[in-house]
């Protein structure tokens, strides 16, 4: 009786089990904040009907799609960047023959303890694999865990310099206008002369006015003012 016992256990812990990572990662430097790293996946075929056509890569948070370069990987296979990650591509490879390739990336996040690259493997059949969940569960994505950064390693949060804030603040500035030497001279001559206008235009008023009334006056008198 036990030993019945003893076998359903098992069958129920393993069926109970999530599956295990069907894209494995590796680094030849798994450190946060190294450079030029070499990283290698597999992707395990599951299908025993068609062979695999091409394996896209959701890049985690601190590397940029450019940031990655090809290899190597299947014979006729390359890398072509996309707006999240990159794609590898090329002939189809066998039933059941996994999908190994290696690329290299300029540098990992130096904040990072661990780096997960979601993974879309597609099948000849159309039929597609979606290595994107969390870790325990039924579809994970391989993830990269990394050692601490070294000592004094910048991160990419790093605040600018004084120098680059000076330059920032140089271009942003509003200058005044420059008055020149010329300018000067004319606004003082203008200022100057605007109250002998201003006589003038009264002294002429003036005249107009006494004109006026003496040649009324003569009208109505019927002779000369």
């Amino acid at each position: 009786m036990s030993v019945v016992l003893a076998a359903s256990a098992a069958v129920l812990a393993l069926t109970a089990a999530p599956a295990a990572a069907h894209v494995e990662v590796k680094a030849d430097k798994a450190q946060a904040g190294a450079a030029d790293v070499t990283v290698t996946f597999t992707a395990e075929a599951e299908s025993s009907k068609a062979g695999i056509a091409s394996v896209k890569v959701a890049l985690p948070a601190g590397i940029a799609p450019a940031d990655v370069t090809w290899v190597s990987g299947p014979p006729g296979w390359a890398l072509t960047a996309d707006a999240d990650g990159y794609t590898v591509t090329g002939p189809a490879l066998a039933v059941k023959q996994d999908a190994g390739y290696a690329v290299k990336i300029a540098k990992l996040p130096a904040d990072a303890t661990d780096l997960a690259f979601k993974t879309l493997v597609t099948y000849t059949d159309g039929k597609v694999d979606r290595w994107i969940d969390a870790a325990g569960t039924d579809n994970p994505a391989p993830v990269l865990k990394l050692a601490a950064a070294a000592p004094g390693t910048a991160t990419s949060s790093a605040a600018p310099s004084p120098a680059a804030t000076s330059a920032a603040a140089a271009v942003t500035t509003t200058t005044a206008p420059v008055t020149t030497p010329g300018d000067a001279a004319n606004d003082e001559a203008d200022s100057s002369a605007t109250p002998w206008v201003v006589l003038a235009v009264v002294v002429v008023v003036g005249l107009a006015a006494v004109l006026f009334f003496r040649w009324r006056r003569r009208g109505e008198s019927g002779g000369p003012a």
